[in-house]
């Protein structure tokens, strides 16, 4: 989504579904999209598009998600095979090059946990990687992931704290703040090592370490009662408040 002005604007990064189980993360994408298009000249979206592009990549683990679809609806990995082992697929979040191989993540193939061959192994997460790094503008990065209504900043391979913390986790009070407001969901936020559990080889690791400062995962809705199976009816209510928590970091 881009105003245009040039091939090199400042970017916003923000994808959906790397597991794919997690379908409300691609309806909210879908809505997302939506939203952009429909509201592009409404404030805050008219500023933040003047000044940014939005990258929007709704369905980051495709063929995973077919396979939900298909064969195993709690399936969460990607659908790679590899020689000497007949389980398939590894867990592409964490398959980045942020503390690979390190707590939170398994070296077993058949593990929901397992990290990959090597950093970026998995075609989903290198396609990822080489279009960031070859912007070289993007400056913003959120992960949409369910479920627990959390908002996570780095870092998940350490618990200590990265240097932008302060700042981070202001604002991530801000976005849940703002996300509350629309349908009253209560949301936790702070660092993915503290708040949730280690998780080594990150999407959102990967950014802060490459210098996209305002990194962070969103795990949306709920907190267990129908987990990844999350009724349809939740998903207007769930697009609608997230909305506002991504417009509240996009503003940063």
């Amino acid at each position: 989504f881009s105003r245009g002005g040039g091939t090199n604007r400042p970017a916003i990064w923000i994808d959906a579904g790397i597991h794919s189980r997690e379908w409300i993360t691609q309806a909210t994408g879908i809505l997302t999209a939506n939203k952009i298009v429909t509201d592009n000249n409404v404030e805050p979206l008219k500023s933040i598009l003047d000044n940014y592009d939005i990258f929007l990549l709704i369905v980051t683990n495709p063929d995973g998600y077919i396979f939900t679809h298909t064969t195993n609806r709690m399936w969460r990995k990607t659908r790679s095979v590899r020689p000497g082992t007949s389980c398939v697929g590894a867990d592409p979040n964490r398959n980045w090059d942020a503390g690979f191989g390190g707590p939170g993540s398994e070296s077993k193939p058949c593990s929901d946990l397992y990290h990959g061959t090597a950093p970026h192994s998995e075609p989903e997460v290198k396609s990822i990687v080489d279009f960031i790094k070859t912007h070289g503008q993007v400056k913003t990065l959120i992960s949409v992931h369910s479920y627990s209504q959390m908002l996570l900043f780095p870092y998940g391979y350490k618990i200590e704290h990265c240097v932008d913390h302060t700042e981070l986790n202001t604002l991530a009070k801000a976005a849940t703040d703002a996300l509350t407001k629309q349908h009253g969901t209560k949301y936790t936020y702070g660092t993915t090592f503290e708040v949730i559990y280690p998780a080594s080889g990150t999407t959102t690791d990967w950014a802060y370490d490459n210098k996209i400062k305002y990194s962070f995962t969103i795990e949306l809705r709920d907190t267990g009662a129908y987990g990844f199976l999350l009724p349809a009816r939740e998903i207007l209510p769930t697009a609608e408040e997230t909305w506002l928590a991504l417009v509240e970091i996009g503003r940063a």
